[in-house]
């Protein structure tokens, strides 16, 4: 619980940066070195194409926020994976300067390798899936609290996402334990969207 208000004072505090890129907003906490909330659409258009932009793979600081960000030698035998927040694949009919700052730091949380491949990657899938179908989806995601720290980093202890639907104004919540997730499906994360404003403190619509 300590953890949890640590990270909602911060949030309140001069300690977060948000920063607007091609296809998502970040809230980057300075302190935490990761992003409390990263804010964007997953459109029709921007995830089917015939010639999909290449992903990069290119880890960098983000050059609005370097100092703070420049966060690989951090990520560097630490045991956990460079989870991004807005996924790439969202990316990959908008730019290639859109899915090259996808992988700037402000877009990552240090994620434990069975959530960040496992159901964190399966939500991803299922809401560029909405997508499709719905056209557009507005995503809202972000990791909360301090379970331990590596080197600069600060392991959150969950993660959290919510996706509305344009079309029928439809609001999934999840959070997710920052652990080996052994869930068979997202759906196992579903809550209701005031655990995630609770967990948060963030007014979450």
């Amino acid at each position: 619980m300590k953890e949890l208000l640590l990270s909602i004072i911060l949030l309140a505090s001069s300690d977060t940066t948000r920063i607007k890129h091609s296809n998502y907003e970040t809230v980057f906490s300075r302190s935490l070195k990761y992003p409390v909330l990263v804010e964007w659409w997953v459109t029709r258009n921007n995830i089917t194409c015939t010639k999909p932009f290449k992903r990069t793979d290119v880890f960098s600081p983000d050059p609005l926020l370097k100092d703070d960000s420049s966060l690989g030698t951090d990520y560097a035998g630490s045991g956990f994976d460079r989870g991004h927040l807005a996924p790439a694949a969202d990316n990959q009919c908008v730019s290639q300067k859109a899915m090259s700052e996808s992988f700037y730091f402000t877009n990552m949380a240090p994620q434990r390798a069975g959530l960040n491949r496992g159901s964190w990657k399966m939500l991803e899938e299922h809401t560029r899936e909405l997508s499709r179908k719905h056209d557009s989806v507005f995503v809202q995601a972000g990791c909360v609290g301090v379970e331990r720290t590596v080197k600069r980093l600060s392991i959150p202890t969950h993660c959290w996402k919510v996706t509305r639907v344009k079309s029928t104004n439809e609001v999934t919540a999840y959070v997710f334990r920052n652990m080996a997730d052994k869930s068979p499906t997202r759906v196992e994360h579903i809550v209701p969207i005031d655990s995630v404003r609770k967990l948060t403190g963030l007014n979450i619509k």
